[in-house]
């Protein structure tokens, strides 16, 4: 029988620090040192019960090149596999969010008018709090209404240093 794992790997770059994790099918989690492993694990028995997680450098080395190539401003997109799941409307709202050009800002009315549904702005804003896999699918260009910044899992220090880092204007237009 074959067993289930998540490979992981601590992602350091200067003052970045995150967890990477990843099916053999591509990258399926990210998560900030803000919580730590433990977020990691939680969110793996959670989601993927039957799953092992297992440290695994050389494997995740793919996924650690390209954010480094991001951090030091080389790389606008990723480009390697991802892994993730969620319900049809989470699907939608990160595929929207996917849209977001790099060093551009929407807000979540704006995301909802997207999806052409401009009433479902909450359930918008929880679609995007659910987001596994930050910075990859961008919801860190997701800011309020009023310009300001808002929830996000890897904390508002983190989005504002990666709004700063894409030299994104922290007000919404419109």
């Amino acid at each position: 029988m074959d067993r289930k794992i998540i490979y992981w790997s601590l992602f350091v770059h200067g003052p970045w620090e995150m967890y990477l994790a990843a099916t053999t099918q591509g990258l399926c989690y990210v998560g900030s040192d803000h919580k730590g492993f433990e977020e990691l694990r939680d969110w793996v028995q959670k989601k993927f019960p039957q799953h092992q997680l297992e440290p695994d450098d050389q494997r995740m080395h793919i996924y650690a090149d390209q954010f480094a190539e991001y951090f030091q401003g080389k790389r606008t997109k990723f480009t390697f596999p991802t892994d993730f799941y969620g319900t049809p409307f989470q699907q939608s709202v990160w595929n929207a969010l996917n849209e977001i050009p790099y060093g551009s800002t929407h807000t979540y009315s704006e995301i909802a008018e997207i999806l052409q549904k401009p009433k479902s702005v909450r359930a918008v804003a929880s679609a995007i709090g659910a987001n596994p896999i930050l910075i990859t699918v961008p919801c860190h260009r997701v800011i309020g209404k009023n310009g300001k910044l808002t929830g996000f899992r890897g904390g508002l220090e983190m989005k504002e240093k990666l709004l700063d880092l894409e030299k994104a204007p922290s007000n919404a237009k419109g």
